[in-house]
Protein backbone atom coordinates (compact mmCIF):
# COMPACT_ATOMS: atom_id res chain seq x y z
CA UNK A 1 0.00 0.00 0.00
CA UNK A 2 1.43 3.13 -0.65
CA UNK A 3 1.65 5.76 2.10
CA UNK A 4 4.49 7.29 2.29
CA UNK A 5 4.23 10.99 1.22
CA UNK A 6 7.52 11.46 -0.54
CA UNK A 7 5.96 8.57 -3.32
CA UNK A 8 3.36 9.55 -5.83
CA UNK A 9 0.27 7.36 -5.77
CA UNK A 10 -0.29 6.37 -9.24
CA UNK A 11 -2.87 7.80 -11.43
CA UNK A 12 -4.85 6.57 -14.75
CA UNK A 13 -7.58 7.96 -16.59
CA UNK A 14 -10.80 6.53 -17.84
CA UNK A 15 -11.74 8.30 -20.71
CA UNK A 16 -14.37 8.54 -23.30
CA UNK A 17 -17.29 10.55 -25.28
CA UNK A 18 -20.57 11.38 -23.39
CA UNK A 19 -22.36 8.22 -23.05
CA UNK A 20 -19.81 5.70 -24.23
CA UNK A 21 -19.90 3.81 -20.54
CA UNK A 22 -16.71 5.47 -18.33
CA UNK A 23 -18.46 5.29 -15.35
CA UNK A 24 -20.19 1.64 -16.23
CA UNK A 25 -16.05 0.34 -17.18
CA UNK A 26 -15.48 1.70 -13.64
CA UNK A 27 -17.65 0.30 -11.86
CA UNK A 28 -16.15 -2.96 -13.52
CA UNK A 29 -12.86 -2.21 -12.58
CA UNK A 30 -12.90 -1.85 -9.19
CA UNK A 31 -14.63 -4.91 -7.93
CA UNK A 32 -11.98 -6.58 -9.54
CA UNK A 33 -9.51 -4.37 -8.09
CA UNK A 34 -10.40 -4.60 -4.73
CA UNK A 35 -10.37 -8.57 -5.29
CA UNK A 36 -6.86 -8.73 -5.66
CA UNK A 37 -6.16 -6.72 -2.50
CA UNK A 38 -5.38 -2.61 -3.86
CA UNK A 39 -6.96 0.28 -2.43
CA UNK A 40 -8.26 2.70 -4.97
CA UNK A 41 -9.35 6.21 -5.17
CA UNK A 42 -11.34 7.70 -7.81
CA UNK A 43 -11.98 11.48 -8.89
CA UNK A 44 -14.90 12.60 -11.24
CA UNK A 45 -14.30 15.11 -13.55
CA UNK A 46 -17.14 17.42 -14.04
CA UNK A 47 -16.88 20.47 -15.89
CA UNK A 48 -19.92 21.54 -15.40
CA UNK A 49 -19.92 22.59 -11.65
CA UNK A 50 -21.35 20.18 -8.59
CA UNK A 51 -22.98 20.23 -5.91
CA UNK A 52 -22.99 17.46 -2.85
CA UNK A 53 -24.57 19.48 -0.10
CA UNK A 54 -28.02 19.70 0.60
CA UNK A 55 -29.70 22.97 1.44
CA UNK A 56 -31.04 23.17 4.96
CA UNK A 57 -28.66 20.95 6.00
CA UNK A 58 -25.81 21.06 8.68
CA UNK A 59 -23.23 21.74 6.34
CA UNK A 60 -24.62 23.35 3.56
CA UNK A 61 -25.38 26.49 6.31
CA UNK A 62 -22.03 26.39 8.08
CA UNK A 63 -21.07 26.90 4.26
CA UNK A 64 -23.39 29.42 3.54
CA UNK A 65 -22.36 31.54 6.64
CA UNK A 66 -19.01 31.83 5.44
CA UNK A 67 -17.04 28.74 6.07
CA UNK A 68 -14.29 28.12 3.32
CA UNK A 69 -14.13 24.42 4.15
CA UNK A 70 -16.46 22.07 5.88
CA UNK A 71 -15.94 18.87 7.07
CA UNK A 72 -18.35 16.03 7.80
CA UNK A 73 -17.45 12.81 9.82
CA UNK A 74 -19.20 9.98 11.01
CA UNK A 75 -17.74 5.92 12.33
CA UNK A 76 -17.90 4.66 8.33
CA UNK A 77 -16.80 7.95 6.43
CA UNK A 78 -15.69 11.51 5.80
CA UNK A 79 -16.16 14.21 3.25
CA UNK A 80 -14.35 17.72 3.28
CA UNK A 81 -16.20 20.16 0.70
CA UNK A 82 -14.08 23.29 0.28
CA UNK A 83 -14.67 26.56 -2.16
CA UNK A 84 -11.85 27.04 -4.70
CA UNK A 85 -11.62 30.29 -6.77
CA UNK A 86 -11.09 28.06 -9.88
CA UNK A 87 -10.50 24.47 -11.06
CA UNK A 88 -7.92 22.36 -9.10
CA UNK A 89 -5.05 20.75 -11.35
CA UNK A 90 -5.21 16.92 -11.02
CA UNK A 91 -2.05 16.62 -9.25
CA UNK A 92 -3.13 19.03 -6.82
CA UNK A 93 -6.47 16.95 -6.22
CA UNK A 94 -4.45 14.01 -6.23
CA UNK A 95 -1.86 14.90 -4.15
CA UNK A 96 -4.11 15.41 -1.37
CA UNK A 97 -5.33 11.45 -1.07
CA UNK A 98 -3.52 9.11 0.96
CA UNK A 99 -3.51 5.32 2.15
CA UNK A 100 -4.66 3.90 -1.43
CA UNK A 101 -2.21 2.18 -4.17
CA UNK A 102 -4.07 3.77 -6.95
CA UNK A 103 -6.06 6.75 -7.98
CA UNK A 104 -8.66 6.41 -11.35
CA UNK A 105 -10.16 9.49 -13.00
CA UNK A 106 -13.27 9.60 -14.65
CA UNK A 107 -12.50 12.25 -17.07
CA UNK A 108 -9.07 14.49 -17.28
CA UNK A 109 -9.40 13.51 -21.25
CA UNK A 110 -6.77 16.16 -21.89
CA UNK A 111 -4.84 15.42 -18.70
CA UNK A 112 -1.29 13.60 -18.88
CA UNK A 113 -2.02 10.70 -17.24
CA UNK A 114 -2.36 6.70 -18.88
CA UNK A 115 -5.54 6.64 -20.16
CA UNK A 116 -7.99 3.27 -20.57
CA UNK A 117 -10.29 4.87 -23.76
CA UNK A 118 -13.83 4.08 -23.46
CA UNK A 119 -15.42 3.22 -27.30
CA UNK A 120 -18.77 1.54 -28.52
CA UNK A 121 -19.38 1.61 -32.04
CA UNK A 122 -23.19 3.06 -30.79
CA UNK A 123 -21.66 6.02 -30.13
CA UNK A 124 -18.90 6.22 -32.86
CA UNK A 125 -16.63 8.55 -34.62
CA UNK A 126 -12.66 9.01 -33.95
CA UNK A 127 -11.00 8.29 -30.41
CA UNK A 128 -10.28 10.93 -28.58
CA UNK A 129 -6.70 10.18 -27.68
CA UNK A 130 -4.16 9.47 -29.75
CA UNK A 131 -2.18 6.21 -28.93
CA UNK A 132 0.59 7.54 -27.07
CA UNK A 133 -1.70 8.65 -24.57
CA UNK A 134 -3.51 5.40 -23.89
CA UNK A 135 -2.91 2.44 -21.49
CA UNK A 136 -5.72 0.67 -23.51
CA UNK A 137 -9.46 0.67 -25.30
CA UNK A 138 -12.08 -0.55 -23.78
CA UNK A 139 -14.30 -1.23 -27.33
CA UNK A 140 -17.27 -3.49 -28.54
CA UNK A 141 -15.89 -3.32 -32.19
CA UNK A 142 -12.21 -4.52 -33.82
CA UNK A 143 -10.38 -1.28 -33.79
CA UNK A 144 -7.07 -1.25 -35.93
CA UNK A 145 -4.67 1.07 -33.69
CA UNK A 146 -1.34 0.71 -31.85
CA UNK A 147 -3.00 0.44 -28.18
CA UNK A 148 -3.96 -2.42 -26.61
CA UNK A 149 -7.89 -3.10 -27.02
CA UNK A 150 -9.92 -4.90 -24.45
CA UNK A 151 -13.61 -5.71 -24.65
CA UNK A 152 -15.61 -3.72 -22.61
CA UNK A 153 -16.83 -6.08 -20.18
CA UNK A 154 -12.87 -7.75 -19.84
CA UNK A 155 -12.48 -5.90 -16.31
CA UNK A 156 -9.80 -9.09 -15.35
CA UNK A 157 -7.68 -8.21 -18.64
CA UNK A 158 -7.93 -4.55 -17.67
CA UNK A 159 -6.78 -4.95 -14.28
CA UNK A 160 -4.01 -7.48 -15.60
CA UNK A 161 -2.87 -4.24 -17.39
CA UNK A 162 -2.85 -1.71 -14.77
CA UNK A 163 -0.64 -4.20 -12.83
CA UNK A 164 1.86 -5.11 -15.46
CA UNK A 165 1.89 -1.31 -17.15
CA UNK A 166 1.36 1.17 -13.70
CA UNK A 167 1.28 -0.63 -10.73
CA UNK A 168 4.12 -3.40 -10.97
CA UNK A 169 6.59 -0.15 -11.85
CA UNK A 170 5.49 1.58 -8.85
CA UNK A 171 6.10 -1.44 -6.63
CA UNK A 172 2.62 -2.10 -6.01
CA UNK A 173 1.51 -5.30 -7.52
CA UNK A 174 0.23 -7.31 -4.44
CA UNK A 175 1.44 -10.83 -4.10
CA UNK A 176 -1.21 -13.81 -6.12
CA UNK A 177 -3.57 -10.64 -6.52
CA UNK A 178 -4.49 -12.97 -10.02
Amino acid sequence: MSDSKDKRIPVISVVGKSDAGKTTLLIKLLPELKRRGYRVATIKHDTHGFDIDRPGKDTWRHAEAGADVVAISSPTKMALIEKVEREMPLDAIAERIQNVDLIITEGYKRGDKPKIEVHRAAVGGELLCGPEELLAVATDEPLDIDAPCYDLDDAAGLVDLIEARVLAPAGLVRPGSR
